[in-house]
């Protein structure tokens, strides 16, 4: 199968996201902050949150001030995570809420994520309103009319009373260790369980921008599977930069990622009359053990290009309430309207006290297939699509691999590659049908060959 990039605009699959002061300048979040009063019209009030990094505070005046500057009002709630962010929008009848945060990336990036009144993202005809609304010389109001700056200072409270009341168990007895990554979720995640009556191990929780995700949280995991078997936990929560994603750990230390996750919650939930369509939606990028583990027990899984934008959308359309990424983004439609990871820990760990089993027990039966990546540099990253030679060698893989396996052949949205992604019941053949394509790839249209496998 193939997938094609999107056309190259200011917003991406997840907001606007660079290098803070670089690509993302306090120049230019100021124009946004005008162009977004513009575009929705007249003079609202407006929520900012951000995660810890610190650029986020030299962004966050800036945005404001566009803002104010177009007769909109700014009210602050402080570092929250961003599905935080997307929940007080709709609480509080916000014509936009705004997340300053780059996610799970590096600390010099940041990123602009933005949410409508509804608590969803703004679809692209929005965000393209907005960005064709940059720099164009709207109304400049004066005295009374200018917009001001307030904090709001019972944000966390409000999401935390939320997060409470999903009519999910309290967890006593329960040990937990929880992983903040220095981000976010640094202070409410610890207040979540405590609220819960579980007993917390908190790791990396504190609001220190220099080292958000930093060898630590949902893309470094290794040092909460430490913590887990030290503490005699019974289970661990490493939460990205923003806490929208989460990746669970076992009580053996062993990693339980969003594939997995989704597996365990969609089972418990199809046993109980509880999945609407019976049925999942997962990206291209999950392994086909989700596939395997999910039709085992009745239940269809519906696959997007990536990203969590085109998850939800399928969703919607499906009547969907399950779907989710493998890294960990998994959305709740019935309880939310976005990705969050805090929603995510609370169903796994409710799942385990309704059924008194153990995570890997909960997650045994998920057989992982080997997964084999190669990426082959190219000049032109979309000209391996309407090579019939290319396309010849893409069959075959599919007919070899035919309910085996996989093959994903789709190009890079940043960089001059074409990336060829295997999946097989044995690493061996994988990593065989993987090399054939990525060969004829590199020969027709560049070089070289590099890649990497993932054990089962």
């Amino acid at each position: 199968m193939t997938e094609g990039g999107r056309a190259a605009r200011l917003f991406g699959t997840d907001g606007i996201r660079g290098v803070a002061n670089r690509d993302l300048t306090p120049e230019l979040l100021l124009q946004v902050g005008r162009a977004l009063v513009a575009t929705l019209g007249g003079d609202g009030v407006y929520l900012i949150g951000r995660d810890t990094r610190l650029s986020g505070p030299m962004l966050e005046a800036a945005i404001a001030a566009g803002i104010c500057a177009g007769g909109g009002h700014v009210e602050r709630v402080g570092i929250l995570p961003t599905p935080a962010l997307a929940f007080l929008t709709r609480r509080l009848g916000r014509p936009g809420g705004i997340v300053l945060s780059a996610s799970h990336n590096p600390i010099e990036d940041n990123g602009v994520k933005l949410f409508g009144p509804d608590g969803f993202k703004f679809p692209d005809d929005v965000e393209d309103r907005i960005e064709a609304a940059l720099g164009t010389n709207g109304p400049h109001p004066a005295g009374a009319e200018v917009g001001g700056v307030r904090d709001l200072p019972q944000a966390e409270d409000l999401y935390l009373d939320y997060l409470l009341g999903l009519s999910l168990r309290p967890q006593p007895r329960l040990r937990v260790v929880v992983d903040c990554a220095f981000g976010a979720a640094y202070r409410i995640a610890p207040r979540l369980w405590q609220a819960r009556g579980a007993e917390v191990i908190a790791l990396h929780a504190e609001a220190d921008g220099a080292r958000i995700n930093v060898g630590c949280g949902s893309t470094h995991p290794a040092q909460l599977q430490q913590a887990v078997v030290a503490a005699g936990a019974q289970v661990g929560f490493a939460h990205d930069g923003d806490a929208d994603r989460v990746i669970a750990v076992d009580e053996r230390g062993g990693i339980v990622d969003g594939d997995v996750i989704m597996a365990i919650c969609a089972r418990y939930l199809a046993a109980r009359s509880a999945l609407p369509g019976g049925v999942v939606v997962a990206t291209v990028m999950s392994n086909m053990g989700l596939e395997r583990v999910l039709a085992d027990a009745g239940i269809r899984l519906e696959r997007t290009r990536v990203g969590d934008r085109y998850v939800l959308e399928r969703m919607q359309q499906l009547g969907a309430t399950l779907g989710g990424e493998q890294s960990g983004h998994l959305i709740f439609l019935d309880r939310a309207t976005t990705g969050d990871g805090l929603v995510t820990a609370l169903h796994l760990a409710h799942i385990m006290r309704e059924t008194e089993q153990p995570l890997s027990q909960l997650g045994a039966g998920f057989h992982r297939f080997p997964q084999v990546l190669r990426n082959v540099r190219v000049a032109d990253r979309g000209a391996w699509e309407e090579d019939a030679e290319v396309q010849a060698a893409i069959n075959a893989a599919e007919e070899r691999l035919r309910r085996r396996g996989r093959i994903l052949v789709r190009a890079s949205g940043t960089e001059p590659l074409v990336r060829v992604m295997v999946e097989a019941e044995e690493a061996e053949e994988a990593d065989g049908v993987a090399q054939t394509v990525a060969e004829v790839i590199a020969r027709r249209h560049g070089g070289p060959v590099a890649g990497e496998s993932r054990a089962g």
